[in-house]
């Protein structure tokens, strides 16, 4: 069984849980998914299975869109409702003042990672030093937002939709939001609505999903020209080899004996390097 699944991720399971789900549907443990979502979030969890899972890496690069509520003047530890309450204080901000914070939030700037996070230090997940109450420098990383728009104010609640690229915590932005606004916040609700083209209105349900559903494709995935290989070229492949293609097109589907086996992407002088296998 090999090929994708787009999946529209209930609240209070990990993402984790409902790869276990797919390995059980499906009898098998090759099963991956890209990109995690938080138990508190919903939406868009796209699920590689067999073969499939050589693609993981691709498609959690893709960026991303989410429909997020923050409740301001509330601070947790963990950036969401869902964690222990650090600070509560009354805010009374015009939806002007909160417009314009939006309009004029940074579009690249180093994003703090939350205590509460799988990313690595020394070896050890951030979330095992907060629940151990050991301090430790947070890293930072380098994100981009691409759009950020509001949708409502709603008293102390503000929702919005954001496009960011892999690697960003709503989280965070939250935080970061809230400090502009002179306040601090706390994320309520989120919910993934897209990951590269691939929308919430295409993702299916957990209980929707049985042994005999339909799995996406390479074709349904991408919109590559395919190109058949020689039995030398098949064997190069296999390698990961560069091969001289004299093609046109940035990206080909690889075929031999009519079945898709590898993307390769152009790199100069007509030669192509492997971009996924």
């Amino acid at each position: 069984m090999n090929g994708v699944l787009i999946i529209n991720k209930p609240a209070n399971m990990t993402s984790r849980d409902v790869v276990n789900h797919i390995c059980k549907v499906f009898h098998t443990k090759k099963v991956g998914h890209t990109g995690t979502l938080d138990p508190l979030a919903t939406g868009v969890l796209i699920v590689c299975i067999g073969k499939y899972t050589k693609l993981v890496d691709l498609l959690t690069s893709y960026d991303k869109e989410y429909l997020a509520t923050m409740k301001l003047g509330i601070e947790t530890d963990t950036y969401d409702i869902t964690g222990q309450v650090l600070k509560k204080e009354n805010v009374n901000i015009s939806p002007l003042k909160i417009k314009e914070v939006f309009a004029n939030f940074p579009k690249t700037y180093e994003q703090e990672v939350p205590k509460f996070s799988a990313v690595k230090i020394g070896g050890k997940k951030l979330y095992e030093y907060a629940r151990e109450k050991q301090e430790v420098i947070l890293p930072k990383r380098k994100v981009n937002i691409y759009d950020l728009q509001i949708k409502s104010v709603k008293g102390d609640l503000v929702t919005f939709t954001t496009k960011v690229s892999k690697g960003t915590y709503i989280r965070s932005l939250v935080m970061d939001l809230a400090q502009g606004l002179g306040t601090v916040a706390t994320m309520s609700k989120l919910c993934r609505i897209k990951q590269g083209s691939f929308s919430i209105k295409q993702a299916i349900s957990l209980n929707e999903i049985t042994i005999d559903t339909e799995l996406l494709t390479l074709k349904d995935l991408f919109s590559y020209p395919c190109l058949e290989i020689t039995d030398n070229q098949y064997k190069q492949v296999l390698n990961g080899n560069i091969l001289k293609l004299n093609r046109e097109e940035q990206n080909v589907f690889l075929t031999y004996q009519n079945e898709i086996i590898a993307i390769y992407t152009k790199k100069e002088n007509g030669y192509y390097k492997v971009f996924a296998i």
